[in-house]
């Protein structure tokens, strides 16, 4: 009767299912070397016994801003073991958008018998300010998508949480890091600013296609059994993820693919696996723009369309030949080749194909990889068959 679980947690492929979850921090992080050395200089008085850092992180979803913030606080809490008692909550703002539960929050990640109902900001701040002192305890919050407490409630509470030292014994009680999509620094009144600083902002790129690499690479290593991803597909992942660079969207269509190949009973995951995930991403490329190419460009992407859907990527040497077989299917002179590679500049353009320079097997030269990443071949194929016909006739 429940033959059709069987294969729930048969482990072919998946060994560490956690590793592609939202939560997962991993031990390093790669790919954001650089940013997280600037996010040490402009925190490092934190490692001073009454310092505090306070800093500003933004960038576009994907960027890796929550789990840099998390890995730095994991990693600092280690490095100051034996000089400080640090500790970090994590806020998401966009859960909890008003004063009242941001303290809240805080306050019940340090002391979960700590009352959450009838106690206002003020006394919960007092709260707070009694538990770190009287534990000698610095605190890191993290206040994630805090642009959507900023437009709802302003940046009063954030301005009382950097005072919280003020008119008592003792300083150094607090650290904030604030994380968002957007530019949140005009959002804030300058006696926030003042305290904050403009310098301290720290910029985050989105990932391109080498860090994509990088990420899926470490997390196959973690969470996938060795040997059930070949490179070929984690280069069409990188692919697929790199128009958006969200790192995000790279680690689900991994994990996708990976769940595509065991749901069928394998123990390898194919290109089909990847290419039946992207399509059902958001961003996903319309199919329907196939129908605005020309003629040519259409019978190009057939033929690379019925190689691709049993490979990963087909070489510039055969996507001609492939080329040359579908005009003498549909009674077509093929063009030369620097039309050919026009067309193809276009579908590349377009994000149909993806195309790359690797070098070549044979000789001494260079040669172009075409895949596509971001379409499912099989699909692609019975589009242009049917558009194709009624195109020629024109």
């Amino acid at each position: 009767m429940s033959s059709y679980l069987d294969r729930i947690g048969a482990g072919l492929i998946l060994s560490r299912p956690e590793v592609f979850g939202f939560d997962f921090v991993p031990e390093v992080l790669v790919g954001r070397e650089d940013i997280q050395s600037e996010l040490a200089a402009i925190l490092g008085s934190i490692a001073h016994p009454e310092g505090t850092g306070r800093v500003v992180i933004t960038g576009p979803v994907g960027s890796g801003k929550t789990v840099l913030a998390k890995r730095f606080c994991q990693d600092i809490i280690r490095h100051l073991s034996d000089k400080r008692n640090i500790k970090r909550v994590h806020v998401n703002c966009r859960n909890a958008a008003t004063p009242s539960r941001v303290m809240q929050k805080i306050v019940q990640d340090l002391d979960p018998g700590h009352p959450d109902r009838g106690l206002g900001v003020g006394e919960l701040l007092t709260s707070l300010r009694r538990m770190l002192h009287s534990s000698n305890t610095h605190l890191i919050v993290i206040l994630d998508e805090v642009d959507h407490l900023l437009r709802r409630s302003g940046d009063d509470i954030i301005y009382k949480l950097m005072r919280i030292d003020e008119d008592r014994e003792g300083v150094g009680t607090l650290s904030t890091i604030m994380i968002s999509q957007e530019q949140v620094l005009d959002l804030l009144e300058n006696a926030v600013i003042s305290r904050v600083g403009r310098s301290n902002h720290v910029r985050i790129p989105p990932y391109d296609e080498k860090g994509l690499m990088k990420i899926i690479t470490q997390r196959t290593e973690l969470g996938l059994v060795t040997g059930t991803c070949p490179e070929e597909i984690l280069n069409l992942i990188a692919q697929a993820a790199a128009p958006s660079g969200d790192a995000r969207q790279a680690i689900e269509l991994l994990e996708g693919a990976a769940k595509r190949a065991e749901a069928s009973g394998r123990s390898i995951i194919e290109s089909k696996d990847v290419q039946r995930t992207v399509v059902t991403m958001p961003t996903n490329v319309d199919s329907m723009n196939i129908e605005n190419l020309p003629p040519h460009a259409m019978l190009i992407l057939l033929g690379l369309c019925r190689r691709l859907k049993r490979e990963e990527s087909v070489t510039s040497g055969e996507t001609e030949k492939l080329y040359h077989v579908v005009c003498e299917e549909y009674g077509q002179d093929p063009k030369g080749h620097t039309t050919l590679w026009k067309h193809i500049k276009r579908l590349a353009q377009e994000d149909i194909v993806v195309t790359k320079t690797a070098k070549a097997e044979v000789g001494r030269g260079r040669t172009q990889h075409i895949s596509m990443p971001h379409m499912l071949p099989s699909d692609v194929e019975r589009r242009l068959e049917t558009l194709i016909p009624s195109r020629l006739r024109r």
